[in-house]
């Protein structure tokens, strides 16, 4: 089905989402969206003032107390409703996706089908929320438990993954009887803005769901983090700001779920099977341009088999074509803008400096738009940026190791542990490493983590708290307990 671009942009809300209705910033102000394939502006949504913040606030607040005695299966059925018509439209959410982030189409559509997915687990778990009834030991009387809604929560979602992210946080609190203020990033708010029309469509109640939008996210959200009404915040993004929103949160003590940052490790021992290996570490490095907090960052192989893998894999990233991702055969669209692909040229040129040898790509491409050619980079010292801080772009540095104790303290050498990937035949080893990785989640033989049954997130400077799986529903929960005379 051939969808005009304009026409879809222009049916997407423009507005703030405030009460149930879509209005204009209180300032009158506007925000261009930009397509970072072109560098050319695609639409405009509102810029909120903190007026309107507060506004949103006064909206959830307002919803909160009716939307909690919702029954579960009536707010479960609306999340179905919406998960349905996510499926009818994937077409038009995947294309305004790339236009607005720049992933290859098929990407984009992955993305749509993974976001509803989170919209229909989260449907079934609605109705899975339980407390529990005992006796007390000493048979003196009764122990009732239950759970409860915690109260209207602050979302702030980011960029590279536009629908996925909100949908995993939107979901749960809709589930738990939760009302909402979405804050989407500024670089890519139409994908959240046209889901959240789906959900309006789907029979979700005026103020469950209030959209700002803003060229400053600090400016309009610092004032309700520090509104008493406001009982969590859930944040994706970097761990500076994390670090920052958490230390605005202490003065509510906040219910905090943190996705923040991440430098993960890919380890190829010597058994493992490097066809296999190959296939999955494109899958860990390139999904979204490697602009993702769960992409491959450091790629560990042993001695014996490092050349070779570097070989196979620069070989399947030089393969891969570049170019906007509405192009028929796109694998490798744009970065998300100039700023994010100047980091990229940095660390980079920081490596090569430093020694690294470019194996393939390394450089920026004669053409408009934000793109940069997938790399790879061996002989890369332990010294290079790169190795300690996030790529997030299509560039894989690789190491050697010599032992498999060699390759886990590599691997935990950093202050982040959100996501491992390890690649072995062996057993024992598996699950020695899997043990012995300073993470929250881990790949064993595969390069993609990420499903709505199971629990994301990170240990140490990776943030707290889990979205997805039963966990997920948990974090927007409060615990309750009466006891009751014998």
């Amino acid at each position: 089905m051939s969808i005009d671009e304009k026409e879809l942009v222009a049916s997407v809300p423009e507005g703030l989402l405030i009460g149930g209705q879509w209005r204009p910033a209180a300032g009158g102000e506007w925000v261009d969206v930009v397509d970072p394939a072109t560098t050319r502006p695609l639409g405009k949504v509102a810029d909120a003032t903190v007026d309107d913040a507060v506004a949103a606030l006064d909206a959830a607040a307002a919803a909160q107390a009716s939307w909690a005695a919702t029954p579960a299966r009536q707010r479960g059925e609306i999340l179905r409703r919406c998960f349905e018509l996510m499926n009818e439209r994937v077409d038009e959410l995947a294309l305004l996706v790339t236009l607005e982030m720049g992933k290859p189409i098929a990407e984009s559509a992955a993305e749509v089908k993974y976001a509803a997915e989170f919209f229909r687990w989260f449907s079934e778990e609605a109705v899975r929320i339980s407390g529990r009834w005992s006796d007390e030991p000493n048979g003196a009387g009764r122990l009732l438990t239950m759970k409860q809604p915690v109260g209207p929560c602050l979302l702030i979602t980011p960029w590279n993954f536009p629908l996925a992210m909100g949908a995993r946080k939107i979901g749960p609190a809709i589930a738990a009887g939760c009302t909402m203020v979405v804050k989407p990033a500024q670089l890519t708010p139409l994908s959240n803005n046209l889901m959240v029309s789906l959900l309006v469509e789907a029979g979700l109640p005026p103020g469950v769901v209030n959209v700002i939008t803003a060229s400053s996210a600090s400016r309009v959200i610092k004032p309700i983090i520090g509104d008493r009404r406001l009982r969590k915040l859930s944040f994706t993004g970097s761990t500076e700001v994390g670090k920052t929103l958490v230390e605005q949160s202490a003065g509510n003590l906040l219910r905090l779920s943190m996705e923040l940052g991440g430098n993960a490790p890919f380890l190829v021992f010597e058994d493992a099977d490097l066809e296999l290996a190959v296939e999955q570490a494109v899958v860990a490095k390139m999904r979204n341009m490697g602009e993702s907090c769960v992409a491959a960052n450091r790629f560990y192989a042993h001695e014996s088999v490092a050349e070779e893998f570097a070989e196979r894999l620069g070989a399947a990233l030089a393969a891969l074509p570049v170019g906007r991702g509405t192009e028929p055969g796109v694998k490798v669209g744009p970065l998300i803008d100039e700023k994010q692909r100047g980091k990229v040229v940095e660390l980079v040129g920081d490596a090569v400096r430093r020694g690294a040898k470019v194996l393939t790509g390394g450089g920026v491409p004669e053409r408009e738009g934000y793109f940069f050619t997938p790399t790879v980079l061996t002989a890369v010292p332990t010294e290079a940026a790169m190795h300690r801080e996030e790529i997030f772009g299509p560039v894989a540095p690789v190491y050697p190791f010599r032992t498999d104790d060699e390759a886990l303290r590599l691997a935990n050498d950093t202050e982040y542990g959100l996501v491992a990937y390890a690649f072995t035949r062996d057993l024992r080893r598996s699950l020695r490493v899997v043990e012995g990785l300073e993470s929250g989640m881990v790949g064993l033989n595969k390069g993609l983590v990420s499903n709505p049954a199971a629990p994301f997130g990170g240990v140490k400077w990776s943030g707290m708290g889990r979205e997805g799986g039963p966990e997920g529903i948990e974090e927007y929960l409060s615990t309750k307990y009466a006891g009751i005379a014998g």
